[in-house]
C-alpha cells in the first residue's frame, strides 16, 4: 500500500515522501495515528514538487557554500599570540578563534563546530585546518601562528 508521509518516521522515510508499505502497518499505525495518508495521485505529484524544490535548495546551499569555501581558502587567518622559547605557545587557538578570525576576515557568520580541529593549535607555525560548511561541502583554511613581539 502507498502512503503518503506527513511527519518523519523513523525507518520509514521523511516528511513530504511516498512509501510502499504493509497494508496493516499502514491500516493499523500510520494512518489511525495522522503520521501518513493513502497516497493519491495528487499527492504523489505533491511529493515529486516537495523532492524537486528541495534538491534545488540544497544545489543553492552548496554553491554558496562552495563560494564561502574559496573566500575564506583565498584568506590565510594570522595569530599574533604569547610563545616560549621553544615555539609552544602559553594559550592555544581553539576552533571558536579560527571561526571568529574567519567571521572578521570573511564576514560571514561560521559556527565554531564547523571548524574541524582535532586538538587546540599550541605551536607557531603553517596550520592546514579544515572546514564542514554547509551542504556536504568541505573547506581548507591556513593558520599562520606568530610569536609576539616582547
Amino acid at each position: 500500500m502507498k502512503v503518503y508521509l506527513k511527519k518523519d518516521v523513523e525507518n520509514l522515510g521523511q516528511a513530504h515522501e511516498v512509501h510502499d508499505v504493509a497494508a496493516g502497518y499502514a491500516r493499523n499505525y500510520l494512518i489511525p495515528q495522522g503520521i501518513a495518508v493513502v497516497a493519491t495521485p495528487g499527492q504523489v505529484k505533491v511529493a515529486q514538487e516537495h523532492a524537486r524544490s528541495q534538491q534545488a535548495r540544497l544545489q543553492r546551499i552548496q554553491f554558496q557554500s562552495q563560494q564561502l569555501a574559496e573566500r575564506i581558502a583565498s584568506q590565510p587567518l594570522n595569530f599574533t599570540v604569547k610563545a616560549g622559547d621553544k615555539g609552544r605557545l602559553y594559550g592555544s587557538i581553539t576552533s571558536a578563534d579560527v571561526a571568529e578570525a574567519i567571521e572578521q576576515a570573511v564576514g560571514t557568520e561560521i559556527d565554531k563546530r564547523a571548524v574541524v580541529l582535532d586538538r587546540p593549535i599550541r605551536e607557531l607555525g603553517i596550520h592546514s585546518v579544515a572546514l564542514k560548511l554547509d551542504g556536504g561541502v568541505q573547506g581548507q583554511v591556513q593558520v599562520v601562528v606568530e610569536a609576539e613581539e616582547e
